[in-house]
């Protein structure tokens, strides 16, 4: 199980990370680019997931594309999840009381890899 201090101390750990707000949630960025976010879940989000609602914080997190995008959500059906809201977006959702730390901080890492330059990820 993780949390938003597992979150928050991976993605701060990182290169040029800021934490700030997106559409009022906690976010963090890279180079003005943000590629971890809290998501909480709508009400046509949850109407769409019915009874896969997750109980806990659900993280939004960037991903290189939709072909890494399909391959999370193949691999870790329990923990990476999507809505109708995210088609076509290169991002997952994440259970955060699902998820280990040792893959958050690999889903949060990549994510920063997806979002930050060239010359940062060097």
């Amino acid at each position: 199980m993780a949390t938003w201090a597992d979150v928050e101390r991976t993605a701060s750990a990182l290169p040029e990370v800021t934490e700030g707000t997106s559409y009022g949630n906690r976010a963090w960025e890279v180079a003005g680019k943000t590629f971890v976010w809290a998501r909480p879940l709508g009400v046509e989000d949850r109407a769409d997931l019915g009874d896969d609602v997750p109980a806990g914080e659900v993280l939004a997190v960037r991903v290189a594309g939709e072909g890494e995008k399909a391959e999370l959500l193949a691999a870790e059906p329990d923990v990476c999840f999507t809505v109708p809201h995210f088609d076509g977006h290169p991002a997952v959702l994440v259970r955060l009381d699902d998820v280990d730390p040792a893959l958050l901080t690999e889903l949060v890492t990549d994510a920063w890899r997806c979002r930050a330059p060239a010359g940062l990820r060097r």
